[in-house]
């Protein structure tokens, strides 16, 4: 998988600002991770079905996940961030 470049989603970015700043630093520390690596085994990258529009998830922490879309240009746009809740409502 290649990373081109990484754009965010005003949602993925209002639920980042409420994370408490330990979650922020892991997030931030996954999404270089990520950069650098993106099957790196830490991330867990997954997709989560290809009914959910082609949607993504890597862990940031154990409880911690960060949803993103692939597009074709190896632009990849992140979604959603949060617990096990951000799956719902795909």
């Amino acid at each position: 998988m290649l990373v081109k470049t990484i754009v965010y989603h005003e949602q993925f970015v209002k639920a980042f600002r409420k994370l408490p700043p330990d979650k922020q630093k892991q997030a931030i520390k996954s999404e270089k991770l990520f950069r650098l690596n993106p099957l790196h085994p830490s991330l867990r990258l997954h997709r989560i079905s290809p009914e959910a529009h082609d949607i993504w998830s890597i862990s940031a922490t154990s409880s911690l996940r960060i949803l993103f879309k692939r597009m074709p240009d190896a632009t990849i746009f992140f979604l959603k961030i949060g617990s096990h809740n951000v799956y719902r409502n795909l």
